[in-house]
């Protein structure tokens, strides 16, 4: 069932108000010793030495996080059918165990295919937030999204 938007529902400026995530201690050094070992994401005694003072998420599970929170608004279910890739990645803060992530995604462009008029891509602006307000990350990923049929 489609319940997102679809490229053609869409405009530049919309603004989508994500929910919330808390991390946790163990769900960043889970995710870090797959993905990201690095000393300050998994090991709380090299952290508290390194410049951030402490353990911190790695930035891909920050982007990843941010993606889901994004996700789970729905604009993107059913309509969504894929990505073409990420700019302009800024990592802005770091984020600590017990930090709890919202995200602000903005329309920045929209650009109708030339070669398939049943989709079109959609640069989305990514902002990440701490609980207090401070930006964490800044992105923009460009989504291919379905075009309502009647509009083709």
């Amino acid at each position: 069932m489609i319940s997102g938007k679809y490229f053609d529902d869409l405009s530049v400026g919309d603004t989508f108000e994500t929910g919330g995530i808390t991390l946790t201690e163990g769900g960043i050094v889970d995710f870090a010793l797959v993905h990201d070992p690095q000393p300050f994401h998994v090991d709380k005694v090299a952290a508290t030495e390194s410049i951030f003072g402490g353990l911190i998420a790695s930035g891909f599970q920050t982007i990843a996080l941010t993606f889901r929170l994004f996700r789970d608004t729905g604009v993107l279910t059913g309509t969504n059918l894929g990505g073409h890739g990420m700019d302009e990645v800024r990592w802005l803060a770091p984020v600590f165990p017990g930090d709890t992530l919202r995200a602000r995604v903005s329309v920045e462009v929209l650009t109708p295919s030339r070669s398939k008029p049943d989709r079109g891509t959609v640069r989305f602006l990514y902002r990440a937030y701490n609980q207090d307000g401070i930006e964490v990350l800044s992105l923009t990923m460009d989504h291919v999204m379905a075009r309502r049929k009647a509009d083709i």
